[in-house]
Parts: C-alpha cells; sequence; structure tokens
C-alpha cells in the first residue's frame, strides 16, 4: 500500500509544473538591442549558448594507433646537449640559490 502512496505522490508534484513561455518579471524588460543584431533577442534566444560558448569536445585524439610521420625539423641540438642560452638572458636559480620567503 505505501509503495502505491509513494508512487502517487511522486506523480502528483511531477504533473503540477506549469510550462510556459520565458517571460521578463513584472516591472522589467528584455535587454536592448545589440548594435549588431537585426533584430532583439527573445528569452529562449538568451537562454541558448552560442557555438563558441559551448564547442564541440573531442575526447579521442587517435582512434588508432599509427606510427608518426618523419618530421626533420624534430633535431637534436647541434652538439648533443642542452640548447644554450640568449646573450644577455640570465641563467636559471639552482635550489639553492632561490629565495625562500619567512612565514
Amino acid at each position: 500500500m505505501k509503495p502505491i502512496l509513494l508512487i502517487g505522490a511522486v506523480l502528483l508534484v511531477a504533473g503540477c509544473g506549469k510550462v510556459a513561455e520565458l517571460e521578463p518579471a513584472p516591472g522589467q524588460r528584455l535587454p536592448v538591442r545589440p548594435a549588431t543584431a537585426a533584430t532583439t533577442p527573445t528569452a529562449e534566444d538568451l537562454l541558448r549558448p552560442r557555438t563558441d560558448a559551448a564547442p564541440q569536445r573531442v575526447d579521442e585524439l587517435t582512434r588508432r594507433s599509427a606510427p608518426r610521420r618523419a618530421d626533420r625539423f624534430d633535431l637534436p641540438p647541434p652538439d648533443g646537449g642542452a640548447p644554450t642560452l640568449p646573450a644577455g638572458a640570465t641563467p636559471p636559480l639552482t635550489p639553492t640559490e632561490q629565495v625562500t620567503t619567512p612565514k
């Protein structure tokens, strides 16, 4: 008996929502027409995100494993070591040279 009453209560609560067009609150109006728009947007237009605001997401970048093509610009440094710093650049600090702020 209780499950039937629970299901009935849920159906009554679910059925009491009103579905109607969105309208501004009393005494308020929609925003003014943007300078570049041909018409004033409706409430539905304002609630719909633009394409650039919600872009499509690509989770899978590759569908199958494939070897990479040869890249003629992917070359090691000429001497085989790390690249040198440009003229006038200061070298990065070592961990012992880094300044710590007192607490």
